[in-house]
């Protein structure tokens, strides 16, 4: 089974999209961490839907702590966290059980687990359990504060419309000044009305969330088989509708010479850093010091209102589907925390195998 991840600081994930709840256990975080519930229900906000094209789904999402916490501390103890699930309606899903939604886990699930999966929602493969991957993020996010290291991502495309680039200063303060969760306020206003034409046309949009690391110690990373962008490429690809991942100048450096692509050394302020960023803050599988630099394509929503050809698994016949329900016409904006939360949780487990954070926080 692949529900859990990491070595020292190690999550694993539970739940479905209609079940009872969904969670995370958290294994691994130092005794001494200060910690509420409000810590982490400030992240799983983030995640709530907003602004054109939202899912109708309206839940709650109230956190709960069930165990690793007391007196508003760490114990050293697994750390279980649960939001249970509320506006649930399956009817749609019952409908189409044995009709696989193209572009969705439908048909790959009923055959791994011969029908036995819970189809509702999509079960586990639905984007409602990265709500359990937030909460372990707004975890390793404290963590990784005790060691000066700071995370934020930010919408820089969707539907082709690309967001000009901002500074780091900019994108923080402008970042959740629209829903699109985009530090261009121009291109905001295109993509929103890129996703309202979409939903009109009953069809989803996808697009790009970039994600920064900020004041990276230098050193982590395991090579040769646990490099630094090895193992958060595959917490980033854990997230539903990620099919793709770069790194710093990524797949366009296949089209520059070395004397572009590479990142001269120069000292400031009594620091060796790089001139450019151009590998994303990751040399050999191994943190630079200088920001990682990652962009996560997410592709469009699969769950559109238009005619779709699929086949169905009882009788085995092509037929028409038109997918109903609730869903976002563009996920992209609500993927942005997510990509947050699992590069938390990459860096604080990399952070504590390299003994950059003590086992106790005094």
């Amino acid at each position: 089974m692949g529900n859990s991840l990491g070595k020292l600081f190690t999550i694993a994930s539970f739940g479905e999209s209609h079940g009872r709840c969904v969670g995370v256990v958290i294994d691994g975080c130092p005794a001494g961490l200060a910690l509420t519930e409000a810590d982490i229900q400030r992240e799983v906000d983030k995640r709530r839907p907003a602004g054109a094209g939202a899912t109708k789904r309206a839940e709650e999402d109230k956190v709960e702590i069930l165990s690793g916490v007391f007196n508003t501390h760490t114990t050293g103890a697994p750390i279980t966290l649960l939001i249970w699930n509320k506006d649930i309606d399956s009817s749609e899903y019952e409908r189409i059980r044995f009709l696989p939604r193209p572009g969705h886990a439908d048909y790959t699930a009923f055959m791994k687990y011969g029908g036995f999966n819970d189809f509702r929602g999509g079960g586990m493969f639905s984007g409602r359990i990265t709500a359990t991957f937030v909460m372990a993020g707004a975890v390793a996010k404290k963590l990784l504060r005790v060691i000066g290291v700071e995370i934020l991502a930010h919408t820089v495309e969707i539907g082709g419309i690309e967001a000009q680039p901002r500074e780091v200063d900019e994108i923080k303060q402008n970042v959740d000044r629209n829903p699109l969760k985009c530090a261009d306020p121009d291109a905001a206003v295109e993509m929103a009305q890129a996703i309202e034409k979409a939903r009109k046309a009953g069809n989803s949009l996808g697009g790009i969330v970039e994600g920064l690391a900020l004041n990276m110690p230098v050193g982590l990373g395991e090579p040769v088989f646990d490099t630094l962008e090895g193992d958060l490429a595959k917490a980033l690809f854990a997230i539903p509708a990620v099919k793709g991942v770069e790194f710093g100048s990524g797949f366009s450096a296949a089209q520059k010479r070395g004397s572009e692509n590479n990142d001269p050394f120069t000292i400031k302020s009594g620091k060796i850093v790089t001139a450019t960023n151009n590998a994303g803050g990751i040399l050999g599988g191994i943190s630079n010091g200088m920001p990682i630099v990652v962009r996560v394509t997410i592709k469009p929503t699969p769950s559109i209102a238009r005619k779709q050809k699929t086949v169905n698994l009882k009788t085995m016949e092509i037929e028409d589907l038109t997918v109903k329900g609730r869903h976002d016409t563009c996920i992209v904006p609500r993927a942005v925390p997510v990509v947050e939360a699992m590069m938390a949780v990459t860096l604080g487990d990399f952070a504590l195998r390299a003994g950059l954070i003590p086992r106790v926080l005094r």
